[in-house]
């Protein structure tokens, strides 16, 4: 059914245009907007070009590499193992099936994410803050109030831990959200930490000696599973000029790794050998993506790569991306088993109260945060 017809023109008062924004693009789109607001128009150079002879972006979908989960617990483990790590160095993302978590599982996170987003708006604004460290948050485009042009996003941030504290403070409605959405983030959270331990013994970090460090496997995969974790609900309505915008503009995640799970419509994409490639989805799969700690970590020898969100003019999409790391109070820095003469330092060390000073002082830009970080 289509929404409401709105008279929507540069002319209206300006009061009310930024009000109209600040409500985001679900509002914007269920009020009949059917031409694109001049606060959401790129400008030329960064807009997505849907020409394919552009030399920027690609002639062809991308199919990830595809890591059967399944296989890292038989015998061809070494073989996936390097996979893994020609993945994270080549692409900074691969694409994992057999995963474990059922199906029932993704299918309520997609079903309840998507009967949030159908609330009205005065239900889901209970939530709207500008709190960054708020155990939840509604909101619109990237950062609201630091974005010069606005991104066709809406977004539901939930901090994922310690669970039992945070989750009388998630959505009451609907009903079954906290009970489904808790589910989701039990079961990304263990598969996050199968997928860690594979990472860790890809780079050669697992099962090393611990003379370097002090701290055996046992206690580095513990920090992992004390570890943050950040659910990011995305919300892309249809938008009436998709070629004059993006639902994201291109960034990398701060965290060290992120599984995101797609609704199946096309939107993602990933920059790989300076072209824009649309990642093409697979329904039940986890599209994971090496995070800025996880590069800082292995040193620089797995990518924490850029990616962006193009939207549809038909079709609306929804996506659910959790983003795991390190305690948020733990200081992030290249693995000492990955440092020797050879292969000096090349990343500073960071923790997430640095992450969040630096986005909240400006406009995120690509990965500016992750050069910050670097040494040379």
């Amino acid at each position: 059914m289509s929404p409401p017809a709105m008279a929507m023109t540069d002319d209206f008062d300006a009061r009310d245009q930024t009000d109209m924004f600040q409500k985001g693009v679900k509002h914007l789109f269920e009020n009949g907007v059917n031409k694109l607001p001049k606060k959401y128009i790129l400008p030329v150079s960064d807009r997505p070009n849907v020409d394919k002879q552009h030399p920027n972006v690609a002639n062809s979908n991308l199919k990830l590499p595809i890591i059967d989960f399944a296989e890292l617990q038989g015998p061809n483990r070494s073989q996936i193992l390097n996979s893994l790590s020609s993945a994270c160095q080549e692409y900074g993302f691969f694409q994992v099936v057999n995963h474990g978590i059922p199906i029932e599982v993704i299918k309520n996170m997609i079903d309840v994410s998507g009967r949030f987003f159908g609330m009205s708006y005065e239900e889901r604004a209970k939530y709207m803050t500008a709190d960054m460290s708020s155990p939840v948050r509604y909101g619109t485009s990237f950062n609201q109030t630091k974005d010069s042009v606005f991104s066709w996003r809406d977004f539901l941030k939930l901090i994922c831990n310690p669970l039992p504290e945070v989750l009388p403070r998630w959505p009451s409605s609907p009903v079954d959200f906290r009970e489904l959405a808790a589910n989701y983030a039990k079961e990304t959270k263990n598969l996050f930490l199968k997928i860690t331990e594979a990472i860790l013994e890809s780079l050669g970090v697992w099962g090393a000696s611990s003379d370097k460090t002090g701290e055996s496997d046992d206690e580095i995969l513990k920090q992992f599973e004390n570890g943050s974790q950040l659910m990011v609900v995305n919300c892309f309505p249809p938008c009436p000029e998709p070629d004059l915008t993006l639902g994201m503009p291109p960034h990398s995640d701060y965290g060290f790794l992120t599984l995101v799970l797609q609704d199946g419509v096309e939107g993602l994409q990933i920059q790989h050998k300076g072209k824009w490639i649309t990642v093409e989805p697979m329904l039940n799969s986890f599209v994971v993506n090496v995070g800025d700690h996880l590069e800082i970590f292995s040193n620089g020898r797995y990518k924490s790569v850029l990616h962006r969100v193009l939207v549809n003019p038909a079709k609306p999409r929804l996506s659910v991306a959790t983003l795991h790391s390190l305690p948020f109070d733990r200081m992030v820095g290249p693995s000492p088993k990955l440092i020797d003469e050879a292969n000096p330092r090349r990343y500073m060390d960071t923790d997430f109260a640095t992450f969040l000073e630096y986005i909240s002082s400006r406009e995120p830009k690509k990965k500016n945060f992750l050069e910050s970080r670097k040494l040379t």
